[in-house]
């Protein structure tokens, strides 16, 4: 059959504004959100390629037809960043750099997520390091040692702010005096702007609004704070301060509300306001049983969301469980009665409002979000244990365990 050319446009026009490149952490809108459906399998997903990587907890990120993953060189004081094809999983290149010795409990691998924009992929390493490669080609543009440049000391378990680009700027959560939260121009690696005393926490910033307004909020060790994009000015602050100082979980909006959590703290929801001008905040609720160690909550509508829950310190095991929360009031309306893991699982909103959860032990579920009760439609082992959160672009779904990446073939997408 032959398409009329209108026809034919439209057609394509619908089919590209359904594919999206997965570029950082949590996505496009660094959110969690797809812009694809995933429909129920019958059958486990098709497995389209797999190929080996080192060490790390670090996600998977897609652009430009490229999957890049940030990875630990082998018996090495050393960080990888690749750069394989999306469709094949062929290795485009390969480029690694030395980093200062360490170790820790749970993985020495790079645990923060790239950011790819304007034909660069930016990492943020685990001892602190920050660099700038080219996408093409692998090649080191800049990078900064933001621990010595900014008197700063690293985590128990590494730094693990995920860079946000924004407006030709690199922004991360760097907890030097003067530099908590540091903003470098994205080209040179210059600083642009540095503010706040804060130590750095293990979670990563958002944006919030647009215009002149527009917010960078992010959960450092003394709490929640929202800076203008443009200087770093202070607009609003709110002191959610983990006892145990592993606030690991990004902020989440949903409407109006803003949603944080931690694993001694618990969660709280805040209503963002404009007040005298200025960006504002207020408490709505807060609910010391939601404890999230590092699941990034997601939002369904405008009135749930789900979260994942682990156990309390200082409880000698941890049990992680996917809870249905109102977004207005932390009212948990069910959590799920299994557990999705030891502590996390990782969440992710499709175009048609469902939810694909890949648990702690490898097994990829897809749910039908339900205020009332827990409907699971599919379910399917696709790797092996892994705290990475997986990227769904263009029809695939990238996922990488301590072992390998694996892109998958989903129904519907």
């Amino acid at each position: 059959m032959r398409w009329p050319t209108p026809v034919l446009f439209l057609l394509l026009s619908c089919s590209f504004a359904t594919a999206q490149d997965w570029p950082q952490w949590l996505g496009p809108n660094r959110d969690g959100v797809s812009s694809e459906r995933v429909l129920p399998w019958k059958r486990p997903p098709q497995v389209i390629w797999r190929q080996p990587v080192g060490e790390g907890n670090s996600s998977p990120v897609v652009s430009n037809g490229r999957v890049f993953l940030h990875a630990k060189v082998r018996d090495r004081d050393e960080e990888e960043v690749l750069a394989l094809d999306a469709d094949s999983g062929k290795e485009l290149w390969r480029t690694s750099y030395p980093r200062a010795a360490f170790k820790s409990l749970y993985g020495n691998g790079p645990r923060a997520t790239p950011a790819v924009a304007g034909g660069r992929v930016y990492t943020f390493g685990i001892t602190g390091l920050l660099t700038s490669f080219d996408a093409a080609q692998g090649k080191k543009i800049w990078q900064v040692d933001t621990l010595q440049e900014f008197s700063g000391k690293n985590l128990f378990f590494g730094m693990s702010c995920s860079p946000l680009v924004h407006a030709g700027q690199v922004l991360v959560n760097v907890g030097g005096k003067g530099a908590s939260i540091v903003a470098f121009d994205a080209d040179s690696g210059k600083v642009a702007w540095k503010s706040l005393d804060d130590r750095a926490s293990y979670s990563s910033p958002i944006l919030v609004g647009q215009g002149p307004e527009q917010q960078v909020v992010c959960l450092t060790q003394q709490g929640l704070v929202s800076l203008i994009t443009t200087g770093g000015e202070l607009y609003w602050r709110f002191p959610l301060v983990d006892r145990l100082l592993e606030s690991s979980t990004t902020p989440v909006r949903s409407g109006d509300e803003l949603i944080a959590s931690s694993i001694t703290y618990g969660s709280v929801g805040l209503h963002l306001a404009t007040k005298n001008a200025r960006p504002d905040a207020t408490q709505l609720w807060q609910n010391p049983d939601l404890t999230c160690y590092f699941s990034t909550p997601a939002p369904v509508g405008r009135d749930q969301i789900y979260l994942v829950t682990g156990t309390k310190p200082p409880a000698l095991s941890s049990q992680a469980k996917l809870h249905c929360i109102e977004t207005r009031t932390g009212k948990d309306l069910w959590p799920k009665p299994q557990v999705v893991g030891k502590y996390h699982a990782s969440l992710l909103r499709t175009a048609d409002d469902k939810l694909l959860i890949l648990e702690e032990a490898g097994n990829l579920v897809l749910l039908d979000p339900d205020p009332k009760e827990y409907r699971e439609l599919a379910r399917a082992k696709v790797c092996e244990e892994t705290w990475a959160h997986p990227a769904l672009a263009n029809g695939r779904l990238y996922l990488r365990d301590q072992k390998e990446v694996i892109c998958l073939k989903l129904a519907g997408t």
